[in-house]
């Protein structure tokens, strides 16, 4: 037997009803702007590229589709795999010098032990203002042997020092200029993560007698390895996405950096110079596919448990 609602009864529940549906359209009024711009300049470029990927231009036929033929010329690029592999030489080396020195930094500041500590910190993150196009050419100055600083120490000591922008030099003097930018930058990632440890756990170490290493050890390191993970991370896509620096210096080395010296400057050497855009579209995917697995990968070990 089926029994009839109060008129009231309905009319309450219709109006419960329309209130959830305005809230759903409210919730999607605020999220909207950001999935249509994240729609627009992220997601359509990603399946513009791999669009582009599945088809090459010939000189008979025009746009044809070859599928995955452009994949299976980039696994097999040498020139491609070498900018992979100094990538690789340049994050295993830069990351973890460019890190540790920020870590300290970070560390001192927040002992409180050093003096004139907000001129410092303001001194040591100023470089990550500077654009980078600037700091590259002001760092591609002082490392002139002919009109720089190098060439300078050398003509007035009677010296002959390195050149910084030679074939065997030239990866190390970028990984100086990118230290120089990006200390500052995640210093106060680690600082800013340390002035939100409870202060509770310090003076629980101070009763227990624990010195200065004891408590960075033991309290302060556990403490930020979020912190530490971030900064890893967005360090390792900023090395695979390294192209300002090599593309400014290159003029003043072109015999040490080549058009294919990163996995960036190849593709835009490809699309822009050798107007081959489809396979250019591949190997920026399949660059972003290695950069995506690392720091996939650096996640989980970092974020694990006992890690």
């Amino acid at each position: 037997m089926t029994t009839l609602q109060p008129p009231a009864a309905v009319d309450r529940t219709a109006r419960a009803s329309l209130k959830r549906d305005r809230r759903s359209w409210t919730g999607w009024g605020f999220v909207g702007p950001f999935v249509a711009v994240f729609a627009l300049v992220f997601l359509a470029p990603i399946a513009y590229s791999i669009y582009l990927s599945l088809f090459q231009d010939r000189l008979i036929g025009g746009n044809t589709f070859v599928g995955l033929d452009n994949y299976q010329q980039a696994l097999q690029d040498d020139q491609f795999w070498s900018g992979v592999t100094r990538v690789g030489l340049f994050l295993a080396v830069q990351v973890p010098i460019m890190l540790g020195i920020a870590l300290l930094v970070a560390l001192a500041l927040d002992s409180g032990r050093l003096y004139g500590k907000d001129f410092f910190r303001i001194s040591i993150f100023l470089p990550y203002a500077v654009p980078a196009v600037v700091a590259t050419l002001m760092w591609a100055f002082m490392y002139g042997t002919r009109f720089g600083l190098v060439g300078d120490i050398n003509d007035t000591f009677g010296v002959s020092l390195p050149d910084p922008l030679s074939p065997d030099l030239v990866l190390a003097s970028i990984g100086n200029i990118v230290t120089w930018e990006f200390v500052g930058y995640n210093m106060l990632i680690f600082y800013s993560a340390l002035r939100v440890i409870p202060h509770s756990l310090y003076e629980a170490a101070e009763i227990d007698g624990a010195g200065q290493w004891r408590v960075i050890t033991a309290i302060k390191l556990p403490a930020i390895r979020g912190a530490l993970v971030i900064a890893t991370i967005f360090s390792i896509i900023g090395s695979f996405q390294l192209f300002n620096e090599p593309s400014i210096l290159k003029p003043l080395a072109p015999n040490a950096i080549t058009t294919d010296y990163t996995p960036n400057y190849y593709t835009y050497t490809l699309s822009f110079n050798g107007q081959q855009h489809n396979y250019s579209a591949t190997v920026a995917i399949v660059m972003g596919l290695i950069t995506m697995v690392v720091a996939y990968v650096v996640q989980l070990r970092g974020m694990r448990k006992g890690a």
